[in-house]
């Protein structure tokens, strides 16, 4: 869509189209821009296709004498210009959120450090829901316009590749990634040499350099030790995420901290705010100790500097998911930078243990976070009181409602998840609604109408665009129940298309069975994520006969789409992979249940899109927060969940449905039989009765009244907008 710009403007020129494009490319803001997606497909759909949707990719596949020639055709030399302009438009917005409520960010941003960043399937550097919250933090930071940069590392095999063998186990590859064909750039200094910065591990100085991710606004600087000058093992620091054993572990996490801020000063970046995302960046609190104690401050009047600077995220309810180092461990990675502090070994273990005096006890990044920093969170209002019951050792003659972790409740990045389906299908009814025109307009109609492609983006991330749901005038039942038919029959051929290319053997005869695995007419459900034994991925298939009646009740049948990797080390949820494929092609399920190996982002996209319904039942209360049935309901999805992370703050009765109670019992045996009962007491006496009860039209209305439900209430609280604001008025802008 245009900008509203002059139309007597003089065109760009075809080199300002190219060397446009190339600087779009370069910014990760066309991954939930819908246009610009489609300029890099029209330019090459099948690089599109098999090199994840890169747009970096694409320019470097398409020769200059190529694209040259392209961009001679006026309809697509002018469906550029428009795309750049809404680009340029986006970048140059004045008036923004971050103007009016933060201004202050802007000279001393926020410096969020977190292991992991999830944009984009183009980039995978991230190994679960904790980048991918990372990756939706920055964008939402970069809408809003406030002032942030994020610091991680480059890995340059990323997360490993899943593959399933023939006994159906997961293996594990690795590809190489090229910053060349990736969506980031060099981070040089003056003279066009890369920015070199060094840090002390062990007995060496470590060099690393760094790459920039441009996040629509806002830098995300990537640390890198693959230097000739480094010994092997430290460039391979940076090879993988959570790679290697306990020392590359403390290694990667001396250089994301001490590194980072390293590199901060270096580039003459001054925060305001140091945030945390999660321990694992934790010692970033001792280089800034460091840097106080050197201009002649005490150790306790570092100590509160500190405090005042830094705020802390935690996303782990579970004791054994905080990174602990043993102390032969830290004399070995941190000697050297405890002598740099100017205090003794043991000053320094103490700052990360629960009990200082304790010396047998391992050094805690939570414990250190938690000891240096101003205010902590949990990521939703339960795992809040976990961690204030986890950590209330830490705070010695205070009640466990007075220590100090609060909460914010994650979201997602609504532009960044919606498919593009969906967005096509809302911008032509705001386009080409029947509602009264714009000067015309009442508040409650006003959402008819949308004059740019800024316009588009505020209105749909808007509370009052999603609370327009439950209005039919503005949607009928018939547009959203042929939405989501679509959108399952797109999920149906994309799960075909991969299974196809999963198929060993491909005779004609199999070849042409891939095309009747699921039905387009079938109750669908997902489940994609880690397959962590505490999320219990085959819960739903423990009462497996009764599972197997409902896949082939003719009348109302239901079908699973699943997916998700185990961490490599993890043979119990490599067990509940295996388990889950052996009955997609071995059991009564087959074709009525199947498995996408190597979930990644565009997979999630796929899925959260095309199931009717989301299926979550971790072990409670072991989910932190959770996202991803929220990303279902922006597409008329519902949520199946346990009552755990943020579920059990959106749940009403209307919006979805809850697997049990607001409650849990103590026995791990005792949790799993009844959440397995309830699950299937819920999916037979509420969800598949509701999904079936169709009128003389064929149409569910007391389904798609619950769709309606869930995208008012959902998709409108739970999102990274409300959630960065969140940060910003309760964490970032208070001392």
């Amino acid at each position: 869509m245009n900008n509203s710009k002059s139309t007597t403007a003089k065109p760009p020129s075809i080199d300002d189209l190219i060397s446009g494009l190339h600087r779009l490319s370069r910014n990760i803001w066309w991954t939930w821009h819908q246009e610009s997606q489609e300029i890099f497909q029209l330019l090459s759909p099948r690089c599109w296709q098999n090199l994840y949707h890169n747009g970096v990719a694409v320019l470097n596949e398409v020769s200059p004498q190529e694209l040259r020639a392209r961009l001679a055709e006026p309809e697509f030399a002018r469906r550029v210009a428009e795309v750049l302009e809404s680009f340029e438009a986006y970048l140059g917005q004045a008036d923004t959120w971050g103007d009016v409520h933060a201004p202050a960010l802007k000279e001393a941003p926020v410096a969020y450090f977190s292991a992991e960043f999830g944009w984009h399937e183009a980039l995978p550097i991230a190994a679960g829901g904790l980048g991918v919250l990372a990756g939706d933090h920055s964008k939402s930071a970069s809408d809003l316009d406030i002032g942030f940069v994020g610091i991680s590392l480059f890995y340059r095999e990323g997360y490993f590749q899943q593959s399933i063998n023939h006994e159906n186990w997961q293996t594990e590859f690795y590809t190489l990634l090229n910053p060349a064909n990736l969506p980031m750039e060099p981070v040089l200094d003056g003279e066009g040499k890369p920015v070199i910065c060094e840090v002390r591990m062990a007995t060496s100085q470590v060099r690393f350099r760094a790459w920039v991710v441009h996040v629509g606004r806002c830098p995300v600087y990537l640390l890198d030790t693959n230097l000739p000058e480094n010994e092997q093992h430290y460039r391979d620091l940076t090879l993988r995420v959570y790679g290697g054993d306990s020392t590359t572990r403390i290694m990667q996490e001396i250089l994301l901290g001490v590194g980072g801020v390293r590199l901060l000063r270096t580039l003459g970046v001054k925060p305001s705010v140091f945030h945390m995302n999660e321990g694992h960046a934790a010692f970033l609190t001792l280089e800034l100790l460091r840097e106080k104690l050197e201009t002649g401050s005490s150790l306790e009047a570092a100590r509160e500097a500190t405090r005042r600077e830094c705020i802390f995220t935690t996303h782990t309810p579970v004791e054994a998911g905080h990174d602990r180092f043993s102390p032969d461990l830290m004399r070995y990675a941190g000697l050297k930078f405890a002598e740099q502090l100017e205090i003794g070994f043991e000053d320094l273990m103490a700052m990360g243990r629960v009990d200082p005096a304790n010396q047998d006890e391992p050094f805690c990044m939570t414990v250190l976070a938690l000891k240096l920093s101003r205010a902590a969170n949990g990521v939703s209002e339960l795992h809040g009181q976990v961690s204030r019951e986890m950590w209330h050792c830490l705070f010695p003659g205070r009640k466990l409602e007075e220590v100090p972790i609060g909460h914010v409740t994650n979201g997602v990045h609504t532009m960044g998840w919606m498919k593009g389906t969906v967005r096509r299908f809302w911008r032509n009814k705001l386009e080409n609604g029947d509602g009264p025109s714009p000067a015309d307009a009442s508040d409650a109609t006003r959402f008819w109408h949308i004059k740019s492609a800024a316009d588009w983006e505020r209105q749909v991330n808007s509370v009052e665009f999603w609370e327009r749901m439950n209005d039919p005038a503005f949607i009928s039942d018939e547009e959203l129940w042929s939405l989501r038919y679509k959108l399952r029959r797109e999920l149906i051929e994309f799960a075909r298309r991969r299974l196809l290319l999963q198929g060993e053997n491909l005779s004609r005869a199999n070849f042409i069975e891939y095309d009747r695995l699921l039905n387009p007419d079938a109750l669908t459900i997902g489940f994609a994520r880690r397959f962590a034994t505490y999320k219990r991925a085959p819960l739903v298939f423990q009462q497996f006969e009764k599972i197997v009646g409902l896949a082939h009740d003719r009348k109302r049948p239901v079908q699973f789409v699943f997916a998700g990797k185990a961490h490599p080390r993890d043979d119990e949820g490599k067990r509940f992979i295996q388990h889950i494929i052996h009955l997609s092609k071995y059991s009564e399920l087959k074709g009525s249940l199947v498995f996408i190996a190597n979930y990644d982002i565009h997979i999630a996209r796929q899925m959260v899109s095309g199931c009717d319904v989301w299926l979550n039942n971790p072990r409670r209360p072991l989910e932190a927060s959770g996202t991803s049935g929220m990303k279902t309901a922006m597409h008329g999805g519902l949520n199946m969940s346990i009552l755990d992370g943020w579920w059990r703050e959106s749940f009403d009765g209307t919006n979805g449905f809850a697997i049990g109670d607001d409650s849990h019992p103590a026995s791990v045996e005792e949790q799993d039989r009844i959440d397995s009962e309830n699950l299937y007491a819920v999916l037979t006496e509420e969800v598949i009765p509701t999904f079936f009860d169709r009128d003389d039209l064929g149409i569910p209305r007391a389904w798609l009244k619950r769709v309606r439900a869930a995208m008012s209430s959902v998709v409108a609280q739970f999102n990274t907008h409300r959630m960065v604001r969140e940060y910003v008025e309760k964490f970032y802008l208070t001392r």
